[in-house]
């Protein structure tokens, strides 16, 4: 029965929500109506009503909300109640002058609510529309204005923020166009909001001259023609008037209210309540410090004693209980520690142990011990200590959140969406990526290994968010100095409440997860070759069996898995994708039969994907700007080579030339990147692999390509030779 409510509450919201546009289309039609035609009195209630629990409701939902656009059609129902309450006071300013009664609402207002005394009633009006314009409806329109301004300023800094994640694979294209669509409607919801507080300031305006106008007309009416003495008049036509202003000031007010709420909930995380209790309840010394005052103010003569003795038993109880929650937090947070320390120290002996200690607590571990002092250590168990993990982090206990899923930690699907952001990018298949505690390192450290080698370390402040000035900002920000990790650009760690700040002067800012998801997409791209087992090539022969057989069973006629590994990892090296595997076995086919020489096999691979390495160093208008390298320098680097690719050689050259030749590189390969240029250089093809080798190890990211790795078609621009 309850499923079936539900099913029938959901259809009955999907047959409202189809017909929505009508009721709108109607309601605009009524609020014109109102404006020309008389009502009777028991529709006006009903309107005022209405009018009421729309301001109350909309008021409720900004308490639930999490992010402003969450109510992106605030500004426009803010335009819509004010209209319709501006229509509702023409409709009952006609009644109470033509009839001098506008329903039993307005009436119950005008009596009941001020007790019958319209001086107390208009002095009530008076104070609540200064409430309004004054308070709530300035604040509410300064904050509005502030924050359309600065998410303005800042839009620059957070699409360069989607376009970093987007290129280190933390986020899809889908993802990205998201992420920019919200940062749009952000800013044009700020920007509504900013113009939508100035109808709430005019309808207050609106209703003081309204009522003065209802109170003078009112007054002509009865005394000329009604023939009402003044205070018979004035008693009458001013309780209804209080009341009609009353009754529309008050959902003015809680629609006021409703705005400032939605425009100051900025940085929530939750829902309002949840968000008031953890302010006051999460430091306990402040409800100390106030229940000491409260019954300091209950002793002193002559103020009552009962009110302040309540409520500092009350505010002394909440400090007692949030302290005793810390204590008890702090204690399991020690043992967690304690846990982690058993689990790192296991994890220096054999990863399996790792796992053990960490189920099983201190206590376990203390038995774990004793058994393996107890207990002779067999061979089985001492090869488990040789296992070395293809890809492992070792983090401290500080940056352990970032991990975890079930404290809010998201590094784990981030890790996921790298791998398959590698395997897309250059066909990697990047093996599972242990992860690990380590209370030898800082807290805040962490350390990246390929094969148990260093290969990255880099610190996180897990609250903070990293600022990088890339070259637009001007001004300097408060933070603590440190380097990106990935890239070794200077950076600041800055607290939270400057991210809006630091996008707005220009810096780049991610949060810690991206820094480290950014430095393990690094160094996968450094390391990618040494991730390449023969283990991995079978699977992958194996796949294009499938839809190629006679590819590979050619290829393995003639190179072994060892050898087609070497090149496939001499291309990865080079950054170049190995995606279109039948490209490059069919090329390794043809030419193994010629030479086994991986060098020379790699060279040719090459060739054959001529058409992607174009693509990857060619600029947006599709030209490759290259520098060239010098036929002299091209002429003595074949002299001295002793032997040739495919058979085998060794270069016989001066180390001073070498070393001119690479500083002659390294020149002109700055001169391009200040330009915004890729750095090209374009070599013969005898010595591309040559060349290569010689400025590997001096110059990194640039792309020494050949002329034959050229497709047909492109245009090649030189912007000079490298002499």
């Amino acid at each position: 029965m309850a499923e079936a409510a539900g099913i029938s509450g959901i259809d009955m919201r999907k047959k409202v929500q189809s017909y929505s546009d009508i009721g709108v289309a109607l309601l605009m039609v009524l609020i014109i109506v109102m404006m020309v035609v008389p009502l009777p009195t028991w529709l006006i209630d009903m309107l005022l009503a209405m009018n009421i629990t729309l301001g109350v409701v909309t008021l409720l939902v900004t308490f639930y909300v999490k992010r402003a656009l969450d109510l992106a059609i605030f500004p426009t129902l803010l335009l819509i109640s004010t209209l319709f309450r501006l229509s509702l006071n023409v409709s009952t300013t006609r009644l109470i002058l033509l009839y001098g009664n506008a329903g039993e609402l307005i009436s119950a207002f005008g009596n009941f609510v001020v007790g019958g005394n319209y001086v107390v009633g208009v002095i009530m009006f008076l104070i609540l529309v200064i409430i309004q314009m004054l308070v709530i409806t300035k604040g509410a329109e300064r904050v509005a204005e502030v924050a359309a301004r600065f998410t303005l300023d800042a839009m620059p800094g957070k699409q360069m923020s989607i376009d970093a994640d987007l290129n280190s694979g933390l986020i899809d294209e889908q993802g990205a166009k998201q992420r920019r669509q919200d940062i749009q409607k952000e800013a044009d919801f700020y920007g509504a909001m900013d113009g939508a507080s100035k109808f709430v300031k005019g309808d207050a305006i609106a209703g003081l001259i309204i009522t003065t106008i209802n109170i003078v007309g009112g007054l002509s009416i009865g005394i000329f023609m009604r023939g009402m003495d003044a205070g018979q008049a004035a008693a009458h036509y001013s309780l209804l008037t209080v009341g009609d202003g009353l009754v529309g000031q008050i959902p003015a007010l809680l629609l006021s209210t409703a705005m400032g709420v939605i425009v100051t909930r900025a940085a929530a995380s939750s829902e309002l309540g949840p968000d008031l209790i953890n302010a006051f309840t999460n430091y306990p010394r402040p409800l100390y410090i106030a229940a000491a005052m409260l019954v300091f103010l209950g002793i002193l003569p002559g103020l009552p004693t009962v009110p302040f003795a309540v409520l500092a038993a009350i505010v002394g109880f909440m400090g007692y209980s949030v302290s005793r929650e810390a204590n008890i937090q702090a204690i399991a947070a020690e043992e967690n520690a304690a846990v982690s320390g058993a689990s790192t120290g296991t994890s220096k002996g054999a990863a399996g142990g790792a796992s053990a200690g960490a189920n099983a607590g201190a206590g376990g571990q203390a038995q774990a011990e004793a058994e393996q002092k107890s207990e002779p250590v067999s061979p089985e168990d001492v090869m488990k200590l040789l296992t070395v993990e293809p890809m492992e982090a070792e983090i401290g206990y500080a940056i352990i959140p970032l991990i975890d899923p079930s404290q809010g930690g998201d590094m784990l699907d981030r890790i996921g969406t790298i791998r398959k952001q590698m395997a897309l990018e250059m066909g990697i298949v990047v093996p599972p990526i242990r992860i690990r505690d380590n209370i030898q390192i800082k807290p805040t450290e962490y350390i990246l290994r390929v094969k148990g080698a260093e290969a990255g370390k880099g610190e996180l402040l897990p609250d903070h968010y990293l600022a990088m000035n890339t070259g637009g900002a001007e001004e300097d920000l408060i933070g603590v100095p440190t380097k990106e990790p990935a890239f070794g650009l200077p950076a600041l760690w800055i607290s939270p409440d400057l991210r809006d700040k630091a996008e707005s002067m220009g810096y780049t800012v991610v949060d810690a997860p991206s820094v480290l998801a950014t430095h393990l997409s690094e160094v996968i791209r450094k390391n990618g070759a040494e991730l390449l087992t023969r283990q991995e090539v079978q699977k992958l022969t194996d796949m294009v069996k499938e839809t190629a057989p006679a590819v590979i069973t050619e290829l393995l006629a003639s190179l072994s898995l060892g050898e087609i590994q070497k090149v496939l990892q001499n291309l990865i090296r080079e950054q170049i994708p190995i995606r279109d595997l039948v490209t490059i076995f069919e090329a390794l086919a043809d030419y193994g039969k010629m030479s086994r020489s991986v060098d020379f096999l790699t060279e040719r691979a090459r060739e054959a994907l001529s058409r992607l390495i174009s693509l990857k160093i060619q600029g947006p208008d599709g030209v490759i700007t290259a520098a060239t390298l010098s036929p002299n320098w091209e002429q003595k680097i074949m002299s001295g080579v002793d032997g040739d690719l495919t058979r085998g050689w060794q270069l016989n050259l001066d180390p001073r030339e070498v070393q001119r030749m690479i500083n002659a590189i390294s020149r002109a390969m700055e001169d391009m990147i200040v330009k915004n240029l890729p750095p090209v250089l374009l070599v013969h093809p005898d010595v591309r692999l040559i060349v290569r080798r010689l400025i590997e190890g001096s110059i990194s990211n640039i792309f020494v390509v050949s002329y034959n790795e050229i497709t047909r078609g492109v245009q090649i621009k030189t912007i000079g030779m490298v002499e």
